[in-house]
């Protein structure tokens, strides 16, 4: 075994700027056009969240706390972007070059979707060829049951719940959601809708909310003529304002930290929604840097490279 062990941790990307936003949507949409009033649109929902994604700064901060938790001997962290500054292919290339012949990929996303995982690996071995390296590279695929993950959205339950006064509580429900995909994923087969409920239902379990209490929504659909999972949580709140429910808690399980789909379109847009219904929304904070969630990186990483640690000779 040839230490360290490269740790390639790998999330979406976001632009660092509003001049970055033309060539970030270009890379999104791998080269198809984006019309003027897409550009526009986007570029003032990044203006409402202060003009960039801080999407970079908190995993740079996730990484570093995993880092800070795995003996250096044994492990080097990178840190690669799918659709932006550090790119993954680089990132690769980098990882080549310092030696690293072993290495563990982890994406933030605990769920996995061709469409969105397996999108990663692409990534990765387009890197190993245009750097002419070879890695031997195990995937974490999914991790969207992971106890420790679970606690930690769990306590964000509890977080949000405690907003209210504890006689008030039982009436407050909780709206699970994750980044919306096409529908034809279903008929795929593909994982991703099955894992999102379950780690709804642990979570649910784990805060000890009665099935009448929480629901899941999906959310950040995209612009394209296809249809996507539903419902989105814009439109579903005042679905559920119109059945009588008044007080609400979004809990957003496929997101491990604050970015635009969390920043805009819950922040801003969900409320919008929840304010003209007459509804109290309220939005515990993301993960980030959550020992328990950090911990879960950590226990994942360790895990999947037990058989390339050896115990030293005595």
């Amino acid at each position: 075994m040839n230490y360290p062990i490269g740790v390639l941790i790998m999330a979406y990307g976001g632009p660092g700027s509003l001049d970055e936003i033309p060539g970030y949507l270009a890379d999104i949409r791998n080269g198809r056009p984006t019309t003027p009033a897409v550009l526009k649109e986007i570029t003032n929902n990044y203006r409402q969240i202060g003009g960039k994604s801080p999407l970079l700064e908190f995993t740079t901060q996730q990484v570093a706390a995993v880092q800070a938790q795995l003996d250096p001997a044994q492990f080097k962290v990178y840190l690669g972007m799918r659709h932006w500054s550090p790119w993954i292919e680089d990132v690769v290339g980098q990882m080549i070059e310092d030696g690293i012949t072993q290495a563990i990929a982890l994406a933030l996303a605990p769920h996995y979707s061709h469409l969105s995982v397996a999108k990663y690996h692409t990534k990765i071995a387009d890197g190993l060829e245009m750097y002419r390296g070879q890695i031997e590279f195990q995937y974490i695929n999914s991790y969207h049951d992971a106890p420790q993950l679970i606690q930690a959205f769990a306590n964000r339950v509890q977080d949000g719940l405690s907003r209210w006064p504890e006689a008030e509580r039982d009436d407050v429900h909780v709206i699970f959601s994750a980044h919306s995909l096409p529908v034809r994923i279903i008929k795929l087969g593909d994982p991703y809708d099955a894992q999102l409920r379950e780690t709804a239902q642990l979570i649910a379990k784990k805060a000890g909310l009665p099935d009448s209490q929480w629901s899941w929504s999906y959310q950040s659909a995209g612009r394209s003529p296809e249809p996507w999972l539903g419902p989105q949580l814009e439109e579903y709140i005042p679905e559920l304002a119109a059945k009588g429910v008044k007080n609400m808690v979004s809990i957003a399980v496929g997101f491990v930290c604050d970015h635009v789909e969390i920043l805009y379109d819950i922040d801003i847009e969900a409320q919008k929604a929840a304010r003209e219904n007459g509804v109290r929304l309220e939005r515990p904070s993301a993960l980030n840097d959550d020992p328990l969630f950090i911990e879960t990186l950590v226990d994942l990483i360790q895990e999947r490279a037990a058989n390339w640690l050896t115990i030293p000779a005595l």
